[in-house]
């Protein structure tokens, strides 16, 4: 039993590690620096997520990085979901693996604990815990973003409803309770952003 323990120990310490670490690769920023030798951080919002790549590079940064970040999201939790959860019938770890790539991307440990906002990385993650959450969470993303022309918006609006879509389709307790965290820490990031949307000076992602 000492043994086992230990062994669920060592997977628990490796999954949060790797997921975090991984997490913390700054696709934004390194795009950015490597094609325009400047630091994101120091432009726009200071996000080093794919909105602010938009402000410097353009459309098609904007979907390179977003699809990047969503994949660091994902695999983390789907390699963790695939090898390492033969004792952990109840999700938990895979859980513990989006956590930790939330928080890698927000406080990066390559940036002084700086990063974006963990949308796309949040939908990444909640498209390896359940496809078809992620499916409609990036559906309503698109369609708030499209009507509103706001980026903000849509990803205040998709992350809040992911825990009721994890609900009515019936995920495990674990999976909705890890996107109720993630809405939440999600919104909390966005809090300069909703601000700026009730006092109507929130940049539009397009005019």
């Amino acid at each position: 039993m000492v043994i086992e323990y230990s062994e669920i120990l060592r997977e628990f310490a490796l999954v949060i590690a790797v997921s975090y670490l991984i997490g913390s690769i700054p696709t934004g920023y390194i795009i950015v620096k490597l094609f325009t030798g400047q630091d994101i951080r120091t432009i726009g919002s200071g996000s080093t997520g794919a909105t602010n790549v938009k402000r410097v590079m353009g459309k098609k940064w904007f979907f390179i990085v977003m699809l990047l970040d969503a994949l660091k999201g994902a695999l983390p939790v789907a390699l963790t979901a695939y090898y390492m959860s033969s004792f952990d019938d109840y999700g938990i770890l895979p859980v513990v693996a989006a956590v930790c790539v939330l928080l890698g991307h927000s406080k990066s440990v390559f940036l002084n604990f700086t990063g974006g906002k963990s949308v796309a990385s949040g939908v990444g993650t909640l498209f390896a815990l359940n496809w078809q959450v992620g499916l409609i969470v990036a559906a309503i993303w698109s369609i708030v973003t499209w009507i509103s022309k706001y980026v903000s918006l849509g990803s205040i609006v998709a992350l809040a409803i992911a825990p009721i879509i994890m609900l009515v389709l019936k995920a495990p307790a674990a999976y909705i309770i890890y996107a109720l965290v993630a809405a939440i820490y999600v919104i909390y990031l966005h809090r300069e952003n909703i601000k700026r949307l009730k006092e109507g000076n929130e940049n539009k992602v397009r005019k």
